[in-house]
């Protein structure tokens, strides 16, 4: 004996059985309106016929009377019942789509959360890892020394941490006048001798105290790799790799920013037919767009009302229009990870699908007035 598939029970598959009910219903009652509507006209008919038959015609009159009568009694009950359930199954497909957004919304904010989640965590390693190869000897070397040999030495010291560090696109040690002065991977990236002195990155590490402390450059096209997307991350190399000692130069770590982050945003766990209606982004607070699904990466700003006030919030959902369309925007702040934390913003996008019930009522109205039409001219 087979045992019966329990259905999974979700907010949506409510709100799919309610609008079938709606349908069906709406379906029922339109047909016994079409027969009470050929009833009454077989009464008229029937009661023309029993005029023209003059005294033998008067008791079929009666008969036919107290069918129209009936048909009348009918129609009334049926549009008593089209009036409670319409306001019921409006009700509950009120409910219904107000438990679907919660559930979507919690769920997609739930995912967003884990993206800038992977995120913080992983660029946390990032800041770890200049602060550390900072106080490196080639590098401080090449900056003491300042000769070709040196320079030399730290760039193939740099190219062997690259060789096992993939996700950097290179590393790159300026002197203070902001020039590099050496990189990791000079064949591929033609740096050396280029000027970064008014890079973000630079100016963030120069303003640091002490080696503790790193500098930050959030997305960009660098032009130390080709203009490729990236991250920089900076520290000050100081004299003898001291943390505290005399600066000498900034080491920068161009990350691949966008190995990272589309991996994140196109790997979100949707299916099909979500994945066609959405969009996930990580954006910045003024929701200048830094990853994409869409790869409209730093060339649209997500804008919506109540932006702000959900950006407040850590994690948390809305509807809203976005792009002329009705859409659940699901949420989440950074939290970061250790002493790390971004500061971006997480965001899936799900266009709403609009409910069809409303549609259908409509349509079957203007099909009971065409009817309608139809038998005054008859």
């Amino acid at each position: 004996m087979s045992t019966p598939q329990t259905e999974k029970f979700n907010p949506e598959t409510v709100a799919e059985l309610t609008s079938t009910l709606d349908k069906v219903m709406n379906k029922t009652i339109a047909a016994i309106d079409t027969v009470n509507d050929q009833i009454r006209v077989l009464a008229l008919n029937a009661r023309i016929e029993a005029a023209r038959a003059g005294d033998a015609g008067k008791a079929f009159n009666i008969v036919a009377m107290e069918i129209a009568g009936l048909s009348n009694s009918s129609a009334r009950v049926v549009a008593n019942l089209k009036q409670r359930s319409g306001k019921t199954l409006a009700r509950i497909g009120k409910v219904s789509a107000q438990m679907t957004t919660a559930f979507k919304g919690t769920r997609l904010s739930d995912l967003a959360l884990m993206n800038i989640d992977l995120i913080d965590r992983n660029l946390y390693e990032r800041s770890c890892d200049v602060r550390w190869w900072a106080t490196d000897a080639s590098l401080v070397n090449a900056l003491t020394q300042r000769t070709p040999e040196a320079y030399n030495f730290a760039s193939q010291r740099m190219g062997v941490i690259l060789d096992s560090y993939t996700v950097y696109y290179d590393l790159v040690l300026c002197d203070l006048s902001g020039q590099i002065i050496a990189n990791g991977r000079p064949d591929q990236y033609r740096s050396q001798g280029t000027e970064h002195a008014s890079s973000p990155w630079f100016q963030a590490a120069l303003a640091t105290r002490s080696g503790r402390e790193f500098g930050f450059q959030s997305v960009h096209r660098s032009a130390a790799v080709n203009n490729r997307l990236s991250l920089v991350y900076s520290c000050v190399v100081r004299e003898g790799g001291d943390v505290n000692g005399r600066p000498l130069g900034v080491l920068g770590i161009v990350f691949n920013w966008e190995s990272l982050a589309q991996a994140i945003v196109n790997g979100v766990s949707l299916d099909a037919d979500e994945k066609r209606r959405s969009r996930v982004c990580i954006v910045d607070d003024s929701g200048r767009v830094l990853a994409d699904s869409a790869g409209r990466v730093l060339d649209d700003v997500i804008d919506f009302a109540d932006r702000s006030q959900l950006f407040a919030r850590k994690k948390d959902y809305t509807v809203s229009t976005v792009g002329n369309k009705a859409c659940c925007i699901a949420h989440a702040l950074s939290p970061g990870y250790e002493t790390y934390a971004t500061g971006w913003h997480s965001l899936i996008i799900q266009e709403v699908r609009a409910s069809s019930s409303a549609g259908r009522r409509s349509l079957a109205a203007k099909k009971k007035k065409r009817r309608q039409r139809e038998l005054a001219r008859s």
